[in-house]
């Protein structure tokens, strides 16, 4: 077999005789079918001199890999869905949510914002500038109450889109301060980063004075509820929107490790954020890299 594969170059004579001797000789074989058969060509014409992927092949389903080969352009996106896959431990319906959501588009963005953000690289590779919460039921008019009680009812979905890494702590999570009580929307535990993560959540586009709160909310955690082995809070202001020159002015001065991020509830459109990771790209000194 695999001598007539290199005189043939897998040759669609070639696959179609196979499939066919198959098909008489073991009908109880699954998967090599025609159709199977050039996935499997497609599979190795693709990564065949490609050592990114040789070691992790059999680590991910090949359900999964056939999602990937299907719904990616370029090997960098193929490779990334590889390792994501590897990382999260995706199951086909996770995958193929997360190649709907142009998530390797969102990530690429969120890592070459142009605007400079004082938060050191490993942290803010765990984010995203832009999540997609396409699965939270809110009515056209909700408030931010309603925000967060989907985001409760949907728990599963939403650390699906924020990273498994995060462990969920308590939703109005109570701070005292003082004689006073203040309440942090939503607290996660991040393992990989070994801190607590708040999320604030708006219903409207960022503002300034938001950052004021977080930093304030953080202060708290970190004097009265980090222990001793673990790293300084995060937070993350999940916002409707926001203005790039806004949140850049805002955080100038900031010293705390927090993140304004945007959500959409509905799926993007992947060509439009492949137009505007593009145009990101062309903006960076090197004009970035073409890994088609």
């Amino acid at each position: 077999m695999s001598e007539e594969c290199a005189k043939t170059a897998w040759g669609d004579s070639f696959i179609d005789e196979t499939a066919k001797y198959l098909k008489e000789n073991a009908p109880d074989l699954k998967g090599f079918a025609r159709r199977g058969l050039y996935r499997m060509r497609q599979f190795y014409e693709t990564y065949k001199e490609n050592e990114f992927v040789s070691p992790l092949v059999t680590q991910i389903s090949w359900t999964n890999h056939l999602l990937i080969l299907a719904g990616t352009k370029s090997i960098a996106e193929k490779e990334f869905y590889i390792a994501l896959c590897l990382k999260e431990r995706y199951s086909k319906r996770e995958l193929q949510r997360q190649l709907d959501s142009a998530y390797f588009e969102r990530y690429m963005l969120s890592t070459q914002k142009l605007a400079p953000v004082p938060i050191h690289k490993e942290i803010s590779a765990q984010f995203l500038d832009t999540y997609v919460l396409d699965f939270l039921d809110l009515p056209e008019k909700y408030s931010e109450k309603d925000f967060q009680k989907s985001v409760i009812h949907n728990l599963k979905n939403f650390i699906l889109e924020i990273g498994r890494d995060f462990t969920f702590v308590g939703e109005e999570f109570k701070v005292q301060v003082g004689n006073s009580d203040y309440f942090i929307d939503l607290l996660f535990y991040h393992r990989g980063l070994s801190c607590l993560v708040a999320f604030e959540l708006k219903i409207n586009s960022f503002k300034p004075e938001y950052l004021g709160k977080m930093n304030f909310y953080l202060e708290a955690l970190d004097r009265d509820y980090r222990k001793e082995n673990e790293n300084p809070s995060i937070g993350v202001i999940l916002c409707a929107g926001k203005e790039e020159a806004v949140v850049e002015y805002a955080m100038s001065r900031n010293l705390s490790p927090t993140l304004v991020s945007a959500y959409s509830l509905q799926l993007i459109d992947k060509k439009l954020l492949e137009e505007k990771l593009r145009e990101y790209k062309e903006l960076l000194p090197d004009g970035g890299t073409d890994d088609e």
